[in-house]
């Protein structure tokens, strides 16, 4: 499951809820509870899935693992266990579809709009969207993203506000950034499974100039979505992981073809980058609503 990972799915949740209760004032404890409870079960399953695909292509057993890449290790410690894992992400995709299924019945069709990429992005990520590099780079972003943020939204409000799109725009970035940081140890193991992201086909230039972009482009929603009224001024108290940002950007950019030791710090703080961002724009939003 991946546990430590887990983190991502509240703050998330919290943000889509969060932009629309300032778009709409409106906040359902129990919906959000339901939400949050579809949104880790999803965020479970694709972790399963992967563990189970990496674990059966062997990638796992070429990787050197790190506390945010190459796997869990398990089952290469236990490979008895491989159906574990394979229940595991098929019974929490079921869950998810079952929570999906009451808010179309509560909220309205249109929630499958965002529902349906989402149900693939968990199904397809690992054994084949992996394989193409647009795909792969972008996929995870969407999930998290819009999926996710824009989809607790219409849930909270019956609709699809500006607020939440907008919102939505920074874990997109900064969630593509997750694991496009992440593939820079594993970059030769990947290509012998099979895989063919951003950097096996196009190299770390691209990956380091796609990285700092993504970066400025999640700092850049939240000031453009005050500039078009959207967001309340407090939200730019987001902007204070900002500089972090920047110097985890550079150090990447320096430091893209030396090991994993080497990268690991800047690793663990864009990790920090990714949690706290969203996390910050979401209690600036709850707050805002009544400044």
């Amino acid at each position: 499951m991946r546990v430590p990972f887990l983190l991502l799915t509240p703050v998330c949740v919290g943000l889509g809820a969060a932009a629309a209760y300032f778009a709409e004032g409106t906040f359902r404890a129990d919906w959000f509870l339901l939400a949050l409870a579809g949104g880790l079960c999803a965020h479970i399953s694709v972790n399963a899935i992967n563990e189970y695909d990496d674990f059966r292509s062997g990638l796992d057993l070429r990787t050197t693992r790190t506390p945010f890449s190459g796997g869990s290790g398990t089952l290469p410690e236990i490979p008895e266990k491989a159906h574990w894992a394979a229940a595991i992400g098929a019974v929490t995709l079921l869950m998810t579809v079952f929570v999906g299924i009451f808010f179309l019945w509560a909220s309205g069709a249109g929630l499958l709009i965002i529902g349906i990429p989402g149900v693939l992005a968990v199904v397809l990520y690992t054994r084949w969207l992996t394989r193409e590099p647009l795909l792969c780079l972008l996929a995870p972003g969407i999930g998290f993203g819009p999926c996710m943020v824009m989809g607790v939204g219409y849930v909270m409000s019956g609709t699809y506000c500006a607020a939440a799109f907008a919102a939505s725009l920074v874990p997109f970035f900064l969630v593509c950034n997750l694991l496009l940081i992440n593939q820079f140890p594993d970059i030769e193991p990947d290509a012998g499974a099979g895989r063919r992201h951003l950097m096996i086909a196009y190299g770390k230039r691209a990956g380091v100039i796609v990285y700092g972009a993504f970066l400025a482009g999640a700092y850049l929603s939240v000031l453009l979505a005050w500039f078009a009224g959207w967001f309340p001024a407090l939200s730019l108290l987001a902007l204070l992981m900002a500089p972090l940002a920047a110097h985890t950007a550079a150090g990447v950019a320096r430091h893209r073809d030396e090991g994993h030791e080497v990268l690991l710090p800047y690793m663990g703080r864009n990790v920090i980058i990714t949690l706290a961002t969203p996390a910050l724009l979401a209690f600036c939003l709850f707050v805002g609503r009544h400044i």
